[in-house]
Order: C-alpha cells, then sequence, then structure tokens
C-alpha cells in the first residue's frame, strides 16, 4: 500500500468521509507544489478537525512515524501554516490549522521560490558554462535554452517582491478592517 493512500490504513483511528477528501485535496494541491502527500495530510487532517490536535494524535490518526510527524509539523510551523494552541486541563502540545491563504502563500513563495530563486543564478551560471564546452547544433539549443531561463529566473526576482508587497498589503488593509 502506498504511503499516501489516506484510507483503510490498518490499525488507523479510522478517518470519516470529509476528513478523507479534504485530506485528498491537500494531497493533490502538494503535488502541484512538489511537498510530500505525508505534509498535505497533516494539514489537511488539522485543517478540517474541530479541535486542535496532538502529534500522538496525527500519528495514530495518518499512521505517521514519530519522525515523519516531526518533521512535517516543524515543516508547516516553519511556514506559518500551523500552530502551537493551548488546550485548557489537557497534556501536551496541541496544533492547529491556520486558515489564512495570503499568510500561506505569502510564506510559501519567501520560503519556497525566493530561496530556489536566490540559488538559480549561480546554477545557470555552471549550466552556461557546461554549455559551452558542446558543440554544433547542441551547443547552440542549450546555450538559447539557458538564455531563456535566465530570463525566466530574472522575470521572476522582479515579480517575487511585487507579489509578497501584494499579498503583505492586503493582509495589513484586512487587518486594519477588523480593528
Amino acid at each position: 500500500m502506498k504511503r499516501n493512500a489516506i484510507e483503510n490504513r490498518p490499525g488507523a483511528v479510522p478517518l470519516n468521509p470529509v476528513e478523507v477528501d479534504v485530506m485528498r485535496l491537500f494531497v493533490q494541491l502538494s503535488r502541484a507544489l512538489g511537498q510530500r502527500p505525508s505534509i498535505a495530510e497533516i494539514y489537511g487532517l488539522l485543517f478540517i478537525s474541530p479541535r486542535p490536535l496532538t502529534m500522538g494524535d496525527l500519528m495514530k490518526r495518518l499512521r505517521l512515524s514519530n519522525g515523519s510527524a516531526c518533521q512535517g509539523l516543524k515543516y508547516l510551523r516553519d511556514l506559518g501554516a500551523v500552530r502551537v494552541v493551548e488546550v485548557a486541563g489537557a497534556r501536551g502540545t496541541h496544533y492547529e490549522a491556520v486558515a489564512g491563504l495570503r499568510n500561506l502563500a505569502g510564506n510559501f513563495l519567501r520560503q519556497q521560490v525566493s530561496t530556489h530563486l536566490s540559488d538559480s543564478g549561480t546554477r545557470l551560471e555552471q549550466i552556461t558554462e557546461k554549455a559551452q564546452s558542446l558543440t554544433g547544433e547542441a551547443r547552440k539549443h542549450a546555450l538559447a535554452r539557458v538564455k531563456m531561463l535566465q530570463s525566466w529566473e530574472k522575470n521572476g526576482q522582479r515579480v517575487l517582491p511585487f507579489l509578497l508587497k501584494v499579498l503583505d498589503d492586503s493582509s495589513t488593509l484586512r487587518k486594519t478592517r477588523s480593528t
């Protein structure tokens, strides 16, 4: 059985149909973003859960290893998608999903896209050097494609700060209106 097969996990606490469908939705999204399905399952279950859950709850409900649950929660906390909450009279650390799309999108862009874009300039220089060693049509084609990638990288570097500003400004504006 695949790790990301959400239902029918032997030994797991049963998931209700809504939990399964919400988790599937987040798994589908995570694939598009290149993230591990277990991270999407954790977020999906926290998102649909009416109460905060502990790491132990997540491990039991999703049949995750301690390491997978710990890494997934750390990643989601660093992203700002999950937060620790106090639960009166309960022991252990409890987590809940942060549901603000603008906040999630901004943090994802900062952590994932920005990091990769900042690294791509050096990598493209290295690829250009390697493409120079090719001959004939292969060299010409590779250099043209690398030039296209450099253009994409340059445009990404230009657009990303604008997108982050728009997300930050709209989030700030919404907070101002609610006070």
